[in-house]
């Protein structure tokens, strides 16, 4: 069923060019007879500069691309539709979250950080998660990460740690990786990145998907009501189907696989008609708590333990739509951090503030001017009324004689009234670059990271480490993140330490706070969206599989039938040849056959690579002995049998199987 069309959906018709076969013309509207053969003097002669549709082909071709964004350049989009569940007035007089019957428009790009537009999209790295309400108010970006925190407490800082995260200069390597010296120098010698660094070696950097991602929006934000009282905010978007990740190894993988991996199944997903949902949940804190807590709720490095302030389900965003155009949609959609209606305000985060100028800074030189917003993609549903004028790219036609203000030609119009204020603070103090000395405690959080984790996510924690710090050249700066990494635990020190071959620090005092949210265990379970990879050759029982089948797809899950060709096997349609699937692409994987398959050496690198990276693998007839050529240990996530489809399904609903032994694996 098609999703119901939205006030931004109605206002892009305009600019929709439809598929039909009419004329090719030129940009000027005249029509063209041939586009294969430029005009020249004779068969063989010299190409005419009178060829005005050669020239504005090439031309036209030669000034395609844009700047790319220097940093989340590798980005997806796709839009929404937001629903609120009860009003907020007593926070703020913001009107799309007061009205539970208007369904607000959005849409949402998804990122990667570090990488070049080209880059793979499943890379250790932080994420965007950025999302453009129109309002009636006019637009509201909340422009999120899936980390709660930042690298950087000040916004003076962002170009020294975008220039140390990307490819070193002297050879432009390495891509879309912080493995690497000058990463990893800033960071040694900057204490207050080490709880994003945590984040960073967690998990929570390489996402089962887009739609299996939390979104943060880092910063203390401040609601205001309509009596100019504030609270403060901070925002998270928590994805109905939980917080999942993939396995370091099994990236590895996904990258030469499909690098558009995280594209693809946003893409499919909502072409399926599985849309993705988000709950938006806000932790409030009022004003007169502001000082209540051992950090400083303007630090971006710092979180609210949501033991302290429970996160509060606001409204949800159902992505119900792809975009029609890359270029035209998610390339040139641009956010801004400054982008507020009424009711929102800002507060005094030095790094908030710097990414109010510098959003705005970036949009002028990506997209050829201040006349940006016209853009389809970027205007608001509300009307646009103002004195600005000219410029690159001007769309409008203004009747209006006069772009000043106040004016009595125009009868005064447009004129200021009734719009946007802001919360009225005192403001006072010396002039002076300086941090406040609430914004000294870089170890604690970190800490409070690693106390939170299951064993299974400390073990990735201590293996990302290994594997980044195992690419930096020089010993000293391994030995100064061996020193930071034990300052936040001495477990984590002497883990890191051993792996590197390097004394182990000398520990420290640490807490033992802990905070279970911060977590991924105890995610809501489901099969739904799942995707499995059946293996079947000739002489399977399509029956058995056809009932297995139904039963998950019954369930949400996705299947797939993998055989050594294509075309079909037993009247069931093949989906990939074996040759060109691998188990990377899939959450778990059945075996449907095994006579034919057992002396596969790909098909038993096929299961055996799923076990290795902790799914459930399933067997059903003669499938039994693909997963005895495999040689698979009896262990949890092996589901074998004649009527297994429940058991399997229950498998594949917790995700992974990080307690699997897989030592002994060779795959």
């Amino acid at each position: 069923m098609q999703p119901e069309r939205d006030a931004k959906d109605r206002q892009l018709d305009e600019h929709r060019v439809p598929l039909d076969d009419l004329n090719m013309t030129t940009d000027q509207g005249i029509r063209v007879d041939d586009t294969d053969n430029s005009l020249k003097a004779g068969t063989r002669g010299p190409t005419l500069m009178e060829d005005f549709h050669f020239r504005e082909k090439i031309t036209r071709f030669d000034h395609e691309r844009i700047p790319e964004r220097v940093v989340h350049a590798r980005g997806s989009g796709a839009y929404g539709v937001f629903e609120l569940y009860e009003p907020l007035g007593e926070y703020t007089s913001a009107a799309f979250l007061n009205d539970t019957s208007v369904k607000t428009p959005t849409f949402v790009r998804f990122s990667t950080v570090a990488g070049f537009r080209g880059s793979a999209d499943t890379v250790r790295d932080v994420r965007g998660f950025a999302t453009k309400f129109y309002t009636t108010q006019g637009n509201f970006d909340l422009v999120a990460n899936n980390f709660p925190v930042f690298f950087i407490q000040d916004g003076i800082k962002f170009p020294d740690f975008v220039h140390a995260v990307k490819p070193e200069p002297h050879w432009e390597i390495p891509q879309a990786q912080s493995a690497h010296d000058t990463f990893w120098d800033f960071i040694q010698l900057q204490p207050e990145s080490l709880h994003m660094i945590m984040w960073l070696m967690s998990d929570r950097a390489i996402p089962r998907s887009y739609r299996m991602m939390q979104g943060f929006g880092v910063h203390t934000f401040r609601l205001v009501n309509d009596r100019g009282q504030g609270t403060f905010v901070k925002w998270h978007w928590r994805p109905k189907l939980g917080t999942y990740s993939l396995v370091w190894d099994e990236v590895l993988r996904i990258q030469g696989n499909d690098p558009d991996f995280n594209r693809r199944d946003l893409w499919e997903a909502i072409e399926q008609g599985a849309y993705p949902e988000y709950e938006l949940c806000v932790q409030l804190v009022p004003e007169s708590r502001e000082h209540d807590f051992d950090f400083d709720l303007l630090d971006p490095t710092k979180i609210i333990p949501e033991e302290q302030v429970p996160l509060r389900p606001v409204g949800k965003m159902t992505l119900t739509r792809n975009p029609q155009n890359f270029h035209a949609e998610t390339e040139q959609v641009a956010f801004h951090t400054a982008n507020l209606v009424p009711g929102i305000d800002f507060t005094n985060d030095p790094l908030l503030q710097a990414r109010n100028f510098s959003y705005l800074d970036t949009q002028l030189l990506r997209l050829g001017g201040p006349n940006f917003p016209q853009i389809p993609i970027n205007r608001p549903i509300s009307p646009v009324r103002n004195d600005q004028r000219d410029g690159f790219h001007q769309h409008l036609i203004h009747e209006s004689r006069t772009s000043y203000a106040p004016n009595s030609i125009s009868g005064g119009c447009p004129a200021a009234m009734d719009g946007y204020r802001h919360y009225q603070e005192k403001v006072e103090g010396s002039k002076i670059r300086m941090r406040s000395p609430s914004f000294e405690d870089h170890y604690s959080q970190a800490t409070l990271f690693w106390n939170s984790m299951a064993d299974w996510e400390k073990r990735h924690i201590v293996a990302a480490f290994l594997f980044e710090l195992g690419h930096v050249e020089r010993k000293h700066i391994k030995e100064a993140m061996v020193v930071h990494c034990g300052k936040i635990h001495p477990d984590l020190g002497a883990a890191v330490a051993q792996g590197l071959g390097l004394p182990a620090p000398s520990g420290g005092q640490v807490h033992s706070a802990a905070s279970p949210a911060l977590s991924m265990t105890g995610q809501p379970r489901s099969v739904a969206t799942r995707k499995i990879a059946i293996l079947m050759a000739d002489g399977t029982d399509a029956a058995a599989v056809t009932a297995f089948r139904q039963a998950l797809e019954g369930q949400g899950a996705i299947c797939e039938i993998v055989a050594p060709h294509e075309g079909e096997i037993g009247g069931l349609p093949v989906d990939r040849q074996l040759s060109a699937a691998n188990s990377v692409i899939y959450d778990a994987v059945v075996a449907a056959d095994g006579g034919a398959l057992a002396s596969s050496a790909r098909a038993v690198f096929f299961v055996l690579e799923a076990f290795r990276h902790g799914k459930a693998v399933g067997a059903v007839g003669s499938g039994r002995q693909l997963v005895e050529a495999a040689r698979l240990p009896n262990d949890v996530g092996v589901v074998v049998g004649d009527d297994i489809a429940s058991a399997f399904a229950e498998a594949v609903a917790g995700h992974r199987f990080y307690d699997r032994d897989v030592s002994g694996v060779p795959a």
